[in-house]
């Protein structure tokens, strides 16, 4: 079962915790020797995703959207991505330089097309900019892999 990730960044502590609990929940019901994890292992969701599936035992495949992305991160975060790229089984690129709002949507794209499943950590509501994860979640269904959206009951941003 191959299992992509979106969603939002830089949720307050509360909504993380909550956040965290429900993607390490959804992860520990996958069959670990038939789990491959599809993230961009941005800081949020997509990280935590990725460590979650690499804990229980899964594989993780990286897509990266562009050859600054690292970079367009925020700092503290890159031990971080550079951890998981490390344990990254296979790595996909989009080819593309410039880490902008096409470069994260045609890594998405990839990585929706990658996927069997799309879990979105997403409130519902239209992306804030071209490339969000509203706009993921569209592609997905667009492109008719399921999408399972995890968000806390009572949640904000």
């Amino acid at each position: 079962m191959r299992v992509g990730i979106t969603g939002h960044r830089g949720l307050d502590t509360d909504v993380e915790r909550r956040v965290r609990g429900l993607l390490e929940a959804v992860v520990r019901a996958y069959d670990p020797d038939e789990l491959v994890g599809v993230s961009c292992v941005a800081d949020g969701p997509d990280a935590w995703f990725a460590e979650y599936v690499l804990a229980h035992g899964g594989r993780l495949e990286v897509v990266v959207p562009a050859d600054a992305y690292r970079e367009s991160l925020p700092e503290e975060h890159w031990p971080v991505y550079d951890r998981l790229m490390d344990r990254a089984a296979e790595v996909h690129r989009t080819g593309m330089t410039d880490s902008d709002s096409v470069a994260h949507m045609a890594g998405s794209e990839i990585l929706v097309d990658l996927a069997d499943e799309l879990l979105a950590v997403w409130d519902g509501n239209p992306a804030w900019g071209f490339g969000g994860t509203a706009d993921v979640v569209a592609y997905a269904e667009r492109a008719g892999v399921r999408v399972r959206v995890l968000w806390p009951d009572g949640a904000t941003r």
